[in-house]
């Protein structure tokens, strides 16, 4: 299990909400190098990136 985000990293860090990602509903799209990933939330209110 990895640590709680520090106060410091979210001031240096681009944070972004991610029910806003999604409009409020489950999954959105995430493009890098003309690849498309998919943010899906799940049931238990966990974040899972696939390809």
């Amino acid at each position: 299990m990895t640590a709680p985000a520090r106060t410091e990293d979210f001031q240096t860090r681009p944070t972004h909400d991610a029910l806003e990602l999604t409009q409020q509903g489950k999954n959105a799209h995430i493009v890098l190098n003309d690849m498309v990933y998919t943010l899906t939330i799940t049931r238990a209110g966990k974040l899972i990136l696939t390809k």
